[in-house]
């Protein structure tokens, strides 16, 4: 494809069209993705005090500001162009080269863009946005999911990480949380972190969400790995799975009942129109040959 105001190709960013990411990451039913990660996240002691001890979470405008520049940075790095997406990443790693934090345990400072921590955060997206997608129903092989995980490697390396040390499929991944698992636990910030969730402190404008909110936590919560449930001092059994998956199957199949202008983000909507644009191509290239 050509980018008709310069006639050169067209800067799809760090995935574009025929990408797993693409197809996955619109979907409305990742916002559960992106919440069970963060508390996948929260049970790296380190992460979990790095972000707590650097970010205003008590104050609700704070932390729902900084909840909308994450939000944001996702959006770039997911859909955006080569020089957006270096440009927000060169802002969060200057960001967070400045930032320590306090281990409770030892009373070391380490730095916050530790390559432990940034590789614990990426990963705890990756296995969020992907078990929530299969599980949803979203239709994707075994494949499928190796290449997201593999393309995913290119959004580590916004924050600083050299993909080579990256899991790049699902088997490696399911290894690199068999060798953390040893490492981590619910930590005192994580576990009120949990709690928040099910009464979040929120700006009066949005306070209608309030209601709404242990709903919501009680799926983010249920689609958890049963280790990560039980680190929380949750139940985990084998129940708990097929009901949050029964959910997400139910939520995936409500939200594709709403017409796709209405059900996806703008940015979505396009990277959906490139991709049938895509398609299409490669369905002439082939009969052509």
């Amino acid at each position: 494809m050509r980018d008709e105001a310069t006639g050169g190709p067209e800067d799809h960013g760090l995935f574009g069209p025929g990408s797993v990411t693409w197809q996955v990451m619109g979907e409305p039913v990742l916002i559960v993705g992106g919440i069970r990660a963060l508390l996948l996240q929260a049970l790296h002691p380190r992460t979990m005090w790095g972000t707590a001890q650097n970010s205003e979470l008590m104050n609700p405008d704070a932390a729902w500001a900084r909840l909308g520049r994450t939000v944001e940075f996702v959006r770039v790095r997911t859909y955006g162009t080569r020089p957006e997406v270096e440009r927000v990443g060169r802002r969060v790693r200057k960001l967070h080269s400045k930032l320590t934090g306090l281990d409770m345990r030892t009373g070391e400072t380490f730095p916050v863009d530790d390559p432990e921590n940034l590789l614990w955060v990426h990963m705890g997206e990756v296995d969020s946005y992907l078990d929530v997608a299969r599980r949803a129903g979203v239709p994707l092989t075994a494949a499928d999911a190796d290449a997201f995980v593999d393309e995913q490697r290119r959004a580590a390396a916004v924050v600083g990480l050299d993909p080579a040390d990256v899991p790049g499929s699902v088997a490696e991944m399911k290894d690199y949380y068999a060798r953390m698992r040893r490492q981590i636990f619910a930590c005192r910030e994580a576990r009120e972190g949990l709690k928040r969730m099910f009464s979040p402190a929120v700006p009066q404008h949005l306070m209608p969400l309030k209601l709404a909110a242990p709903g919501v936590a009680m799926l983010v919560v249920s689609t958890l790995p049963r280790w990560a449930r039980r680190m929380y001092g949750l139940p985990g059994l084998p129940t708990s799975d097929l009901a949050a998956t029964l959910a997400l199957k139910g939520l995936y199949r409500t939200t594709h009942v709403v017409p796709e202008r209405y059900r996806y983000s703008p940015d979505a909507q396009r990277a959906r129109r490139l991709t049938r644009a895509h398609e299409a191509d490669l369905a002439t290239w082939s009969i052509a040959s």
